[in-house]
């Protein structure tokens, strides 16, 4: 009898324990690429929806095998820890359903299909909660192929957001601090402190979002926040960028061409900017955006290349040097590693990437601690323009999740001490 309540504590501390832990998104197989989510912009980027607005994924298979393929969406509080609502609450409709929308490519080297899933649809008809959500992508076999995260927002409270030169004198020339004002007057707002949650994108990467900071000031209405360290960001630097929607020709950035079993496009090699002056160069701040010259419907006509990526650099022993960007969700994976050259003294990556315009940078990826340095080849610099998102959630005495009331945006290129 003492072994089996011994038996059912441990079980329920377990699953509680699993229950609570946090989501992490999971990159797809090599054959999946080009994961897009298309609802209210033409680039690919973190999705952030107001409720009622539909959400659109795609994504191509590269296999041929015009496989099946499967959805299942899930709520999420704000820490993205599991949501306690059940899927009644939160979806209308049903999910775990096939993906019946595809295409295959036409009139292209590599052969894939094109998947479209638009919510809502006739299984799903609409989501009814705001706040967090993963859409997990499964296959036949009930394996999952990736995964990745949205947010819905209602517009309860309204957000102002500046962008101001770090306030810490040590790095003051290489950081960014966001200043906050969140007013909300069409709400009464139980304790603020502990019912208001925020969150801090810096250019579309949750890798390096800044969470869960509280108002420093209540004037009225309006929560301020005006730290001095807490909301900085290393201010990185302006993203390198190519375009191939020629696919014959050499377009921005691309050295030459070369067509083996597809073509293959050699960019021009870059260099180490930690070291040199910054210069203003306009980017999409680490997006990208499937483009094609002459054909109509990129979705399926846009071909994939072979790109390859050099950095004249000198071998870092204790780092790894990965190509970093929103192609792969800023995902640092074996397929972004870069290997060192010893005969042209060049790290060299080769990717498989569809047509189009790609914004991309540099990083250093510590061996031992696999710490993520930004700065390590391409620098940071105050005066760099970045894109910053502010998600603002609340949960109210009581309540059983958490409602993301407010979403405000500005950018870093009228920063001002």
């Amino acid at each position: 009898m003492k072994q089996s309540i011994l038996s059912l504590l441990f079980s329920f501390i377990f699953s509680t324990v699993l229950f609570s832990q946090v989501a992490t998104e999971v990159n797809p197989p090599g054959f999946i690429k080009t994961i897009t989510f298309k609802s209210n912009t033409t680039q690919g980027q973190l999705p952030v929806l107001k409720l009622g607005e539909p959400l659109v994924l795609e994504f191509d298979a590269l296999n041929g095998n015009e496989e099946d393929f499967y959805y299942v969406i899930e709520h999420f509080n704000f820490d993205w820890t599991p949501s306690p609502l059940v899927k009644a609450e939160y979806l209308k409709g049903l999910d775990n359903q096939r993906i019946m929308t595809y295409e295959n490519s036409f009139n292209t080297y590599e052969i894939y299909s094109h998947y479209d899933l638009t919510i809502p649809n006739m299984q799903t008809r609409g989501l009814l909660k705001t706040g967090n959500y993963m859409i997990s992508i499964y296959d036949d076999y009930d394996e999952l192929m990736f995964s990745r995260k949205f947010m819905i927002y209602e517009s309860l409270a309204s957000v102002g957001a500046s962008v101001k030169r770090s306030r810490d004198v040590k790095v003051i020339a290489e950081k960014q601090s966001v200043d906050l004002v969140i007013s909300t007057s069409g709400m009464n707002l139980n304790n603020p402190l502990e019912t208001i949650k925020t969150v801090i994108i810096q250019n579309n990467n949750l890798n390096t979002a800044i969470s869960d900071l509280k108002p420093q000031y209540t004037l009225g209405n309006e929560l301020i926040y005006r730290y001095d360290t807490e909301s900085a960001f290393w201010g990185g630097n302006e993203y390198l960028f190519f375009e191939n929607k020629d696919v014959r020709a050499a377009n921005i950035g691309v050295q030459f061409i070369e067509l083996k079993d597809i073509y293959h496009n050699y960019l021009f090699t870059n260099i180490s900017r930690k070291n040199r002056p910054y210069t203003f160069n306009p980017d999409i701040n680490g997006n990208f955006l499937v483009t094609v010259i002459d054909r109509p419907d990129v979705d399926v006509e846009a071909d994939y290349v072979m790109v390859h990526f050099s950095l004249l650099h000198e071998e870092l022993k204790d780092k790894d040097i990965h190509i970093y960007g929103n192609f792969n969700a800023f995902t640092i994976e074996p397929l972004t590693q870069m290997l060192y050259n010893s005969e042209s003294k060049k790290y060299e990556c080769l990717l498989e990437l569809k047509q189009g315009f790609y914004n991309y940078k540099y990083v250093a990826v510590d061996k031992e601690t696999g710490e993520l340095d930004e700065g390590a080849i391409s620098g940071n610099f105050w005066e760099t323009e970045n894109n910053y998102k502010v998600l603002v959630y609340y949960r109210d005495l009581g309540a059983r999740y958490d409602r993301l009331i407010g979403f405000g945006e500005t950018t870093s290129v009228n920063i001002s001490n």
